[in-house]
């Protein structure tokens, strides 16, 4: 899929387009993995907050409000890759 494609499916608002991508590019061309992967790190991320841990909501919040939204979107996939990575079940080889 090109970049061209992923644009003309924002232009249309065409998101089974774009989660497509998503999962076929994180489930390394395996949409069932792909979904795997994110569930993978909803998990891990749930796992870490169910003893109500304290956590410095400040940088939180913070960074949503200080940050712009490709920075965020960059720092969300980022985190992705750290929790699936946490699971010990990275499928992927690292780089972005």
């Amino acid at each position: 899929m090109s970049l061209q494609y992923l644009k003309e499916a924002v232009a249309v608002g065409d998101q089974e387009k774009l989660i497509r991508y998503v999962r076929l590019h994180l489930g390394d061309g395996n949409e069932a993995a792909g979904r795997k992967e994110i569930d993978k790190a909803w998990i891990e991320a749930l796992k870490l907050l169910l003893d109500v841990p304290e956590t410095d909501r400040e940088f939180v919040l913070g960074a949503l409000k200080d940050r712009d939204a490709a920075t965020l979107a960059h720092l969300f996939f980022q985190l992705h890759f750290y929790f699936v990575k946490r699971s010990g079940e990275w499928i992927h080889d690292g780089q972005l």
